[in-house]
């Protein structure tokens, strides 16, 4: 059997240091995402709550946090249920701003997991959307 695992690259108009920004303040995070209630961190617990509701919807714990470069946290969703994931964002200049990579891994492997993988995939797309927009807006502004 395949793992599942979640992986994505997008390429953005942003330095690699504006681009860490977007994956770790508050308020950049709340641009895209959802908003922590600090900086995400080395070892450092991970909270990330509805923009709107105000509800814990993610946490975890920032395992490794090495700017401008890699991101890596576990992520647990009420869905997950016991199950802790790993999310790894990488962040490589290119030309004219910066290619981000996410690996999304330790998800459940069972059939019945399928919805959730679906859900996070959808998730992830349109979260990595809301990502670009903000910050070429932000860019261009």
């Amino acid at each position: 059997m395949t793992k599942s695992v979640l992986q994505k690259s997008i390429f953005l108009q942003a330095e690699p240091e504006i681009v860490w920004a977007y994956l770790t303040e508050p308020d950049r995070l709340a641009e895209w995402f959802h908003k922590p209630v600090r900086p995400l961190a080395a070892d450092q617990k991970l909270e990330m709550f509805g923009t709107t509701s105000g509800d814990l919807l993610i946490w975890g714990e920032v395992r490794v946090a090495r700017p401008p470069e890699y991101l890596e946290y576990t992520f647990t969703v009420k869905p997950m249920g016991d199950a802790i994931s790993v999310v790894k964002w990488t962040l490589e200049p290119v030309a004219g701003g910066t290619r981000l990579g996410l690996h999304h891994e330790g998800l459940p492997q069972t059939a019945e997991a399928f919805g959730l993988i679906l859900a996070l995939d959808k998730g992830w797309d349109e979260h990595l959307g809301k990502m670009r927009t903000a910050l070429h807006e932000t860019v261009d502004a």
